[in-house]
């Protein structure tokens, strides 16, 4: 089971993470400014429960390592530390903040195909298997219980925290990407403010025993 602690600790690292500018919200503030309000919260979903795909890899993989070889999990921790930094840094250099574009209407889909683009477009990305298996080990207490099970409670409460904040950006689409496109620097900011949450993340993770 998950402690008080570490829970709130994971929860408030998963919201600032997620509401950063990056490809998935921009993608539902998108989709909700050119498709509509519905359109917007049915892909948002999406994106979300595609995360459980992640969550399962991570879960499965790392408990493999962790009963397999205490080494090779430890490496596992370096790499993902060194991967989170990476991309704080790149989060920091960042010199345009997000802008969002409505597209041009067209051959409107059902609410079921662009519910499955989102999780399918979640769910093969690369980069969020590498980012799951990066972010959540860290937040693992040994002390709590089987890592395998503690992970899996960490991605619900990534895909649930993922799923209310993509349903509202979807929602409130128009009014979140006119307020974004009107501040470019509110997104840089954000983006400033992860990119240090990150590289905290990736030292605390190599340093962590």
């Amino acid at each position: 089971m998950l402690s008080p602690d570490q829970f709130l600790a994971f929860l408030l690292a998963a919201l600032l993470i997620t509401a950063s500018p990056g490809p998935d919200n921009l993608m539902v503030l998108s989709m909700g400014m050119s498709r509509g309000r519905r359109q917007g919260v049915v892909f948002g979903l999406g994106c979300a429960l595609g995360c459980l795909s992640h969550t399962v890899l991570a879960a499965v993989g790392v408990s493999a390592l962790v009963a397999a070889s205490p080494l090779a999990f430890t490496a596992l921790k370096v790499a993902g530390g060194l991967y989170l930094i990476w991309l704080g840094l790149q989060a920091l250099r960042s010199t345009g903040g997000a802008r969002v574009g409505a597209a041009e209407p067209a051959a409107a889909p059902s609410l079921c195909t662009l519910f499955f683009k989102g999780v399918f477009a979640n769910a093969i990305n690369p980069k969020v298997v590498l980012f799951f298996l990066s972010f959540l080990p860290q937040f693992v207490v040994p002390a709590n219980g089987p890592v395998g099970t503690q992970l899996a409670l960490l991605g619900l409460v990534f895909t649930a925290q993922a799923a209310l904040l993509f349903g509202l950006l979807g929602w409130f689409a128009g009014a979140i990407g006119q307020w974004l496109n009107r501040r470019p620097r509110a997104g840089l900011w954000l983006d400033r403010v992860a990119g240090a949450v990150f590289v905290g993340l990736g030292l605390r993770l190599i340093v962590a025993r």
